[in-house]
């Protein structure tokens, strides 16, 4: 639930492109061959519509049931893309980051640094602009 909330409010991407290979209508919504389409992940993400007034705010309970849940069964959730041209890589990342997460949680906790400045910038991927330094304590 903590890396979905993550992801979800720190998507790798902050927006994906895709160019429109053929025309395409869907109902009165007309798009011409070769437009780019960008859809704003990080806006979808954030979106009170869908996550609710507390759409801002790291909430990993809204992922208690499931993404199909947190989403009311809506498309709204792509942290690694969708459909056809998902991250290859993403069912290996999510892994990674759970298996990275318990081995350091089994050794240590750890704090965020009081010189932490809340500062996410997105250069290619989404990243804190100062660094994100914590504090670990041995167990």
């Amino acid at each position: 639930m903590i890396l979905y909330e993550s992801l979800r409010l720190y998507p790798p991407i902050a927006t994906l492109t895709r160019r429109a290979n053929e025309d395409i209508v869907s109902g009165e919504v007309s798009i011409p061959a070769d437009v780019l389409i960008s859809l704003p992940v990080i806006l979808l993400h954030h979106d009170k519509e869908i996550w609710g007034e507390d759409a801002n705010k790291f909430n990993p309970e809204r992922f208690k049931e499931g993404i199909s849940s947190a989403t009311k069964g809506q498309v709204a959730y792509f942290p690694f893309g969708w459909g056809p041209r998902i991250c290859i890589g993403h069912n290996f990342a999510m892994l990674e980051a759970k298996m990275a997460v318990s081995m350091i949680l089994q050794s240590f906790s750890f704090q965020l640094s009081p010189s932490y400045a809340h500062a996410p910038q997105s250069i290619i991927t989404m990243q804190p602009q100062y660094g994100a330094p914590l504090i670990f304590c041995k167990l």
